[in-house]
């Protein structure tokens, strides 16, 4: 994408003023440095614009994901990830051989799955406006996202049963980003708010029925490229008794989820994923994945969005035909990132 000539002009207009402004020390001079006399001068310096797109290397990783820039935006209605593209081998201390909720008539029939099996998940989104609240504001870009995840348990290694996929859930989402930039202690940064509307079903009739819709309230900081976490909290849509088909979804699943991501190096990626139910019995979900790049050299190696996996997960709703299933997986496999 071009970025426009008046934007340009201010980034660069931005950098001239702010070098000036601070005694042509560079902008890493610190207020520290200056005569005792003279006011502490902050001046915002603009993402550098070598590269204007969502894939700058000058972003930061939640600038360039959610493009908050003008100088990480990738325009709309291109098809970029979302929740991360994985193919993965598990094993699980348990699975759910009848799947049940409390729900009349939501108690499916015995079937003889094994713990062993793959996972497959595809996820992808689209921008489908900017600029709706931050039209006239050249250092920040608001945007409204439609996206769409998918993910499958394929009972690949049970020939006894025809290797069926033993479930799937459908999550299409509405999401609207507003950035942010507010400085905290140690070097933190506050960088967007937002909120979503989430839709997740099994695509299945009953007995294998299970959805439920909810409003997400949800935010972001980061410590330069090393940290990120993104936190939300949501509120379930309410519905009829009569059609519920998972009543006590939000007390197994959860309200709420922390996700942080630190990136040791170039290469190592922990991420770790925590969900509470925010009352006192305490359910939810913890999963704990460590990514390994793979690809690297070249020019533009250090990019590639290819990563080996490996994840431990313990909690509810690993898939939502387990929301109510305690249960421990660990998965192998490979991941696509940031594509």
């Amino acid at each position: 994408m071009t970025l426009r000539a008046p934007t340009a002009l201010f980034l660069i207009a931005a950098s001239a003023i702010s070098t000036v402004a601070i005694g042509q020390v560079g902008t890493d001079t610190k207020a520290s440095n200056m005569p005792a006399s003279a006011p502490a001068l902050r001046v915002a310096t603009p993402v550098p614009v070598e590269e204007v797109s969502c894939k700058n290397p000058a972003a930061t990783p939640l600038s360039r994901f959610w493009e908050l820039e003008p100088a990480s935006d990738c325009g709309t209605l291109g098809i970029r990830g979302y929740r991360p593209i994985s193919l993965s081998v598990i094993g699980s201390d348990s699975v759910n051989t009848a799947p049940s909720s409390p729900a009349a008539g939501h108690t499916a029939s015995f079937q003889p799955y094994t713990t062993s099996e793959t996972r497959i998940q595809l996820s992808v989104r689209t921008k489908v406006a900017q600029g709706l609240l931050t039209g006239g504001d050249p250092t920040r870009l608001d945007s409204l996202w439609f996206a769409y995840s998918q993910q499958s348990y394929w009972q690949l290694f049970n020939a006894d049963l025809s290797r069926p996929f033993r479930a799937t859930d459908h999550e299409p989402e509405l999401t609207y980003i507003f950035p942010l930039e507010s400085a905290l202690p140690s070097g933190w940064r506050l960088r967007y708010g937002g909120v979503s509307l989430n839709h997740q079903s099994s695509g299945q009739s009953l007995p294998l029925s299970r959805s439920w819709n909810r409003v997400i309230a949800r935010t972001g900081l980061e410590l330069g490229n090393q940290v990120a976490i993104n936190a939300s909290v949501w509120q379930r849509l309410p519905e009829d008794s009569a059609s519920d088909d998972n009543p006590d979804i939000a007390d197994k699943v959860g309200r709420a989820e922390v996700a942080a991501a630190w990136n040791i190096d170039p290469n190592h990626t922990l991420a770790l994923t925590v969900r509470h139910a925010l009352r006192a019995e305490g359910n939810g979900s913890i999963r704990l994945a460590w990514l390994r790049k793979i690809g690297g050299g070249g020019t533009r190696g250090d990019r590639s969005g290819l990563r080996f996996h490996t994840e431990v997960f313990s909690g509810y709703g690993d898939s939502l035909m387990d929301y109510n299933r305690r249960r421990t997986v660990f998965s192998v496999g490979l991941t696509l990132l940031d594509w």
